[in-house]
């Protein structure tokens, strides 16, 4: 018998039947003359289960025939979108190539912004498992009292280590980079713990004149606010209290402080100025609590002719009962010559240094007058606000016809809104300045309306918008300007505006029954030859920081201590010009912007803050 293998596609075989099997089986053809039969019914088997076998595979070809189609059309419109998306990232590579003004965008400002967002995520992992600051304020008190006890053992004469000492009882901090708060607390209680800082009038006129003053409560913003936007448990954890707490004797109690027990800090800067001490007089004979009440001013004044903001029209030993008595050891006052006075900027700067921990912080011009219970007034105000990031700020209603004299409450049911700027020349360039605001009844009812600008002749804020938004000392002989500096700086930071409902204090302008005592107060500008041309370097150092003159090269102003008086990482000035509609290469503003503000603003950002 002779056996025989037969594939698909073989030869026919040698009694004529094709050697084509469907599946390429293999099948044995035997041969001799007695086994006929037995072939024909092999061939009959055979043609039966090839009929069985193309009669499987056109119903199989039936049925997956639209699941290749199927398969098709998705490989094409994958295909499709890959290239669209492909044209479009090359659209974008291609047509932002180069921006013009140094910035990068396009493709690579997609890879620098992605590689920003991934160094702050790896920041905010090695910053991560803070202690809260009263938990470690135990833990820091007894390492220093340790170190001190170690110091005094080995040499209790070494007055150097008992600076040292000192210095790190006034600069103590939390590990989250934040400092411990005490109240009640004096500069007093600071002598000899100074630091030295250049005079930045003469400094940028090529002099060497240095300055004794108080250090800065938290000396790197930065690491307050981490560049990007506080939580409220960050916030919070800034703030003392008149009473401390009774389990951790810290008066950094956060919001469980009572209302009525949160202390309160006030910045007056005064240029030789009679009513500086009727405004301090003011602030705390109507306050509803003047014992959480201190107030820091910087009192530029000419000795011997210049009264002292301090220092009461009758002396404390003929009428003890003063305010200014009763209270003195609240009152800190850094006394400075008025020959080195360089304008409000610098005089806030210092201002600011005096700033120890309170949990609100009051900027106030020297020349305001208050209403009685201000304290409880204001606080409500800004509690009704739920934004721990909420900045109550205004330019001031004159005092004629605002308080009355039996009650010492508001006669005005009106208050001003911050709305109305423009772009203004002169030897310092162009920059914006606030015009006259609005007043009228108020648009929202209930709680201070939003608006886009700060005032620096009443602000309202929590106490960390001053240890985050440190006036900068590099801007001497600057008058307008500061406050779009200040807002702008404040605005990245992530706090936001708002005109009070209530006024709860009013300015005493050189108009009307006032402008002769008034109009007799000298002004810093009497200094103006001494230093001549310093207020032009400050300028470009205050319109660089803000991204207000991008007309002018980077490398033509003064970049020190950027990052302490520069900007934060929770938004940027473009979105700033972008809504307000400032335009700072035209150097143009919106002129219908109060209608905005006093129609629309309001309702439509408050929906898009925060929850808390």
């Amino acid at each position: 018998m002779e056996a025989r293998s037969r594939r698909r596609n073989a030869p026919s075989s040698a009694n004529g039947t094709n050697g084509h099997i469907g599946n390429g089986i293999y099948d044995v053809a035997s041969g001799g003359g007695d086994s006929d039969n037995r072939s024909s019914t092999a061939r009959m088997e055979r043609k039966a289960k090839r009929k069985h076998r193309v009669a499987n595979a056109r119903t199989r070809r039936r049925a997956g025939g639209g699941g290749r189609n199927n398969n098709t059309a998705a490989m094409c419109l994958i295909s499709t979108v890959i290239f669209l998306l492909y044209f479009l990232v090359c659209l974008v590579f291609f047509s932002n190539l180069d921006s013009g003004d140094g910035e990068a965008r396009g493709m690579r400002g997609l890879v620098k912004k992605t590689k920003e967002k991934l160094k702050k995520f790896r920041d905010k992992h090695r910053r991560g498992g803070a202690i809260l600051a009263e938990e470690q304020e135990a833990i820091i008190d007894n390492s220093i009292n340790k170190s001190n006890n170690e110091n005094n053992n080995s040499n209790a004469n070494n007055v150097s280590n008992n600076n040292s000492n000192v210095n790190n009882n006034v600069s103590k901090t939390t590990a989250s980079g934040i400092p411990i708060g005490k109240w009640p607390v004096s500069i007093r209680d600071e002598e000899g713990m100074f630091e030295d800082i250049p005079h930045i009038g003469y400094a940028y006129m090529g002099k060497d004149v240095t300055m004794t003053v108080p250090r800065l409560w938290a000396d790197d913003p930065v690491a307050i606010h981490q560049n990007k936007l506080m939580s409220r448990e960050r916030a919070l954890s800034i703030g003392t209290c008149v009473t401390p707490d009774p389990k951790t004797n810290s008066n950094m109690r956060g919001d469980k402080c009572p209302l009525s027990e949160r202390t309160i800090f006030v910045a007056i800067a005064s240029y030789r100025d009679w009513q500086c001490r009727d405004t301090v007089t003011s602030i705390l004979s109507t306050a509803a609590h003047p014992e959480r009440v201190r107030v820091g001013v910087v009192d530029q004044i000419v000795d011997g002719v210049d009264g002292s903001c301090d220092v009461p029209h009758v002396p404390c030993s003929d009428d003890p009962d003063q305010p200014i008595c009763l209270y003195k050891n609240q009152i800190d006052v850094f006394q400075m010559d008025a020959e080195l006075a360089v304008g409000p900027v610098f005089a806030r700067h210092i201002g600011h240094r005096l700033y120890r921990g309170e949990y609100y912080a009051m900027q106030s011009d020297a020349h305001v007058t208050f209403t009685r219970g201000w304290d409880d007034d204001i606080i409500s105000q800004m509690e009704s606000t739920g934004d721990e990031l909420a900045v109550l700020t205004t330019y001031l209603t004159d005092i004629v016809n605002s308080i009355d004299p039996m009650t010492g409450l508001s006669k005005r049911h009106t208050r001003p809104i911050m709305c109305n700027t423009e772009y203004e020349g002169g030897a310092q360039g162009k920059h914006l300045r606030h015009l006259s605001q609005p007043e009228g009844i108020p648009d929202i009812m209930g709680m201070p309306q939003l608006q886009p600008y700060f005032a620096a002749g009443f602000a309202f804020s929590r106490g960390h918008f001053v240890a985050t938004v440190p006036y900068d000392m590099y801007q001497p002989m600057i008058f307008q300007g500061e406050e779009m500096s200040i807002g702008l700086r404040g605005f990245t930071v992530g706090y936001d505006y708002f005109a009070p409902e209530r006024s709860v204090c009013f300015h005493s302008y050189a108009i009307g029954e006032n402008s002769n005592a008034r109009n007799k107060v000298p002004h810093f500008w009497e200094h103006a030859q001494a230093f001549k041309g310093t207020g032009i370097k400050a300028m470009k150092r205050l319109l660089g920081i803000v991204d207000m003159n991008p007309e002018v090269p980077r490398s033509e102003w003064d970049h020190s201590e950027e990052a302490k008086y520069g900007l934060g990482g929770a938004r940027e000035t473009s979105k700033f010009y972008d809504v307000i509609g400032i335009d700072v290469v035209k150097k143009t503003t919106q002129r219908h912007l109060c209608q905005f503000v006093h129609n629309k603003m309001h309702k439509q950002f408050m929906k898009s803050l925060r929850p808390d």
